[in-house]
This record gives C-alpha cells, structure tokens and sequence, in this order.
C-alpha cells in the first residue's frame, strides 16, 4: 500500500512540473514561455491520463468481446508496453510550430558522458572522508539495509505464495546474498544501489504459473471429453486426467492425489447422479477442472537472467528511450499505483468502511474475504483506522527534509506493535484474520430477495435500482427468454407489484 502511494506522490508531483519551469534551466528560452509552458502542461494531462485509462483497460483485454483469443491475451499480457509506445509515438503528432521541447521528454545522460562520468572515481576519493562521516553513515546505512532486509522478505514471501506450489520456494532466499554483493559495488562505483525485487518477483512467478497451469488445463481437457466421447466411466475419466497430470508435472503420486482430491469427488459425485442419485450435477472439464486445477509454476533462472540482459542492454537504447515524454512516465507510475491496490487488503478495508450497513450485502454477493463473514465490523474498523494513520505516519516521514533517509525505522517499531500492543485492543483470533498475509476467499451467497423498506436488520435497496437492472439504458424492458422457450418466445411482463 506504501508503495502505491509514493507511486501516486510521484505521478502527482511529475504532472504538476509539466506546468513549471525545471530547475536548472533558461526561462527566458521559447518553450518556456507562458502559452508554450501552458501547452506543456496541457498535453501533458492528454498524455497521462490516456496511458492510465488505456493500460488499465488493456489489463482486462481477456474478458473483451472482440478479438480473437490469442490477440486478447497478447494484449493482455503486453498491453502496459505497448501503450507507452503508442502513446509516445502520438506524441510526435503535435503541429511543427510547436517548439521544441514541447512536450517535455526525459533526460538521462548516459554513463559515458561528462555529466555522470565522475561517479565512476568515487572509489578514489573515500580515503579524503573524515571519520565522523563515516560513523555518521552507519545510521542512513543500517535504515537502508532493513529497508532491503524487509523489501526482499517481502517480495520472497509474495513470490513462494503456498498456492504455487513450488518445488524449490528457499531459491528466492538466495537472491538476498547477491544483492549484498551488487549493493556493496554500486557502492564503490558511485552508483545508487538497485533492489528489483517489487514488484517483478510476484509478477514473474504469477507469469510462469499461468503458463504451466494453460499447458496441464489443455491436456486435460481434451482427455476429458475423449473419455466422455468414448462414454467411459467417470472413474476412468479421472484416472485418465489424474495419468495426464502426473505425466505433465512429474510429481510424486501421493501428492497428486492430494491436490486433486477435490476434483475427483467432483468427478466422482456425477456418478451419484448416473445411478439415480439426487445430487444433480453434470461433470463439465471446462469448469471443473478450472475451479480444482492445482497452480504449477515453470522452476528457472533463464528469464531472470534475460530480464537482467536486458536491463543492461537498455543503456545502449537511451537514445529511443529519450523520445518518451515525460508524462507517459507519469502515467505509468500512476498505473502501478492503481493496479496493485485490487486485491489489497487494506484497501478492500478502507472501502468497506465507507459502505452503509444496509449495504453491506453487497459485498456477501461476491467473492470475498473470510474475515468479513467471521469478524466483527467493529473490530474491522478499528484495525483498519490503525493501520491507515500507521502509513501515513510513514508517508509522513518521507517528507522531512533531513530525517527522511529514517522513514524505514517505523516499519521496525511495527514489529513491537504487532507483537505488544494490537493484542491489548484486539481478540486473538480477530487478529489472526486481519493480520494474515494470505487469507481465504469464499464465494458469495445470494441474498434473499427484498420489498425495498429499509429497517434494522434488512438490506438497503429500492425500487430504482431494480428497475435499472430489468432495463435497457433508454428505458426500455428487458425481454426475458428461457432455453425452454426457444420454439415459442414470449416476453415476461414485469408487474408493479415486483417493485412495491
């Protein structure tokens, strides 16, 4: 959550420069006159604001009704890239009377040149550094190293999730002692120290998972209904997949049967059925095996490796990237903001504190979280309210001029918090649930239909709302038409009396 608000703090801040004059630079030059710094400004609310709304809508490329399946999950999956192109390419549409400079694009001269190439010496100047620097360095050091401790804890942690199931989760843990040695060198070079490890960590496994997982769904599938074709035995249909799925994933078979425990009493309650049974349910592979299906994640260090070939291959590509304005960038920075507070617990919190009690069903219709159903509401919001003035607490310190570089000390003391105090104000078990790193999530109930009164206890709807969801956006009835209906459609009128 803290880091979807220095994401957003910079997004704000870089927005609001497009109005100014850099520092550093002749305001009296043509493209930083009034009307051109206006223009600037201007084009660059277009520009962020379009890359916000367009990579946002990209992420949800595979649930579009248009397209085919592979162009989908292309875009889906490189959308975000492909719109800081687009976007930047739509940049250089401007008239040719605008200066130049307008719109303002990034500068960031390369390691070769004079404006950076003294940080490559820095090593040779460290013995002029009296002592009481250097004792004094240890304070803003220690900060940084918990900051990097805690950073790569939690990335590892987010990265090795149980629902991966990964073979070799401790390799995660590994990476720390390489940034050790990478941290110590940016050092002695004059560099800043990079840490890479959020979010790429949780977004790189997330990615070899749904590989992995489409690879084992497809073949499985497809064994499936070959069985059913053949109208084999339900029993024979799970052992088919159960064979596909140990053949694909090389796991031990104990395990296997384990973790498709519950898609074999899927299969296996559809025979109930069969024998006259009244359980009612129909064994379907599209849906079955979507719902019970076991993540596996492809173990490797190639991409890692590219990713990092790549990163390095980037500084011989400054010359395009120089062509980026600067209000692309903007935007993506408020793109990482919004897209990773979906799924946030605090977040989700934060927006079921300004939902109304009568209201709150609405939240029970969905998936949702177990604490939901399984904590008082007040035992919510206290934790909730704690833990929002908690980070702005921290956000807060970021913003002291010389005492910044300690913003990582109010993560230490929420160690002693956690650990003293929040079990005086909240139940043990209560806490259990707020506090878990991973929690379940439960489907959502329907919820008993409604007369549209609002009195304690009973759910807060009208008659408006239900009108919108029979009609059409101009007003019109809905026709509703059943399977059964087919041969002989009729419409459904819709009396007052549903809506009294």
């Amino acid at each position: 959550m803290l880091i979807s608000v220095l994401f957003m703090q910079e997004a704000i801040k870089g927005l609001v420069s497009e109005f100014k004059v850099p520092k550093a630079e002749d305001p009296s030059l043509e493209k930083y006159q009034f009307q051109w710094l206006y223009t600037n400004g201007l084009l660059g609310v277009i520009f962020t604001f379009g890359l916000l709304y367009t990579a946002l809508k990209s992420r949800k490329a595979r649930s579009w009704w248009y397209g085919t399946g592979w162009f989908r999950s292309f875009v889906a999956d490189y959308g975000v890239p492909l719109m800081v192109l687009v976007w930047s390419a739509l940049s250089y549409s401007v008239p040719s009377k605008v200066p130049s400079g307008v719109p303002r694009r990034l500068f960031s001269p390369l390691p070769w040149e004079s404006p950076s190439s003294y940080h490559w010496t820095v090593i040779k100047d460290m013995g002029k550094v009296p002592p009481t620097y250097i004792f004094a360095a240890l304070i803003p050091a220690l900060m940084i190293g918990g900051l990097y401790f805690f950073d790569h804890t939690v990335a590892s942690q987010m990265a090795q999730q149980k629902e991966f199931n990964l073979k070799n989760p401790s390799a995660y843990h590994h990476d720390i002692l390489l940034l050790g040695f990478m941290t110590l060198l940016c050092g002695l070079i004059g560099v800043p120290p990079s840490n890479g490890v959020l979010p790429q960590s949780p977004m790189h496994t997330k990615s070899l998972a749904v590989s992995k997982r489409q690879l084992i769904r497809r073949k499985m599938v497809k064994s499936a209904k070959e069985s059913i074709k053949r109208k084999a035995s339900n029993s024979e249909i799970y052992g088919n997949m159960q064979a596909v799925f140990v053949e694909i994933d090389s796991s031990p078979d104990t395990t296997v049967a384990k973790e498709l425990e519950d898609l074999k009493e899927a299969v296996m309650r559809s025979t109930e059925s069969e024998n006259g049974g009244n359980t009612g349910i129909t064994f379907d592979p599209e849906k079955h095996i979507d719902v019970y299906l076991p993540v596996r994640v492809n173990e490797q260090r190639v991409s890692n490796l590219l990713q990092s070939l790549l990163v390095a291959a980037s500084v011989c590509a400054m010359p395009v990237i120089k062509k980026i304005p600067t209000s692309v960038l903007w935007g993506y920075f408020a793109y990482m903001a919004i897209d990773s507070l979906p799924g946030n617990q605090l977040w989700e919190r934060l927006l079921l504190l300004f939902i109304t009690p009568g209201r709150r069903f609405k939240v029970l219709e969905r998936v949702h979280a177990s604490f939901v159903e399984s904590v008082p509401f007040r035992y919510i919001a206290i934790f909730t309210v704690f833990q929002f003035v908690y980070l702005l607490l921290c956000f807060g310190v970021t913003w002291i001029p010389i005492a910044g570089i300690l913003f990582p000390l109010p993560f230490f003391l929420l160690l002693s918090i956690r650990q003293h105090l929040l079990p005086k104000l909240l139940q043990p078990h209560h806490l259990r649930e707020l506090d878990a790193a991973e929690y379940e999530e439960i489907p959502g109930a329907p919820q008993p239909p409604t007369n549209g009164t609002h009195e304690e206890g009973e759910v807060d709807i009208c008659g408006a709302e239900i009108l919108d969801e029979v009609t059409t956006s101009r007003g019109e009835f809905k026709v509703s038409k059943s399977f059964s209906e087919d041969k002989c459609p009729q419409v459904h009128a819709i009396t007052e009396t549903e809506f009294e």
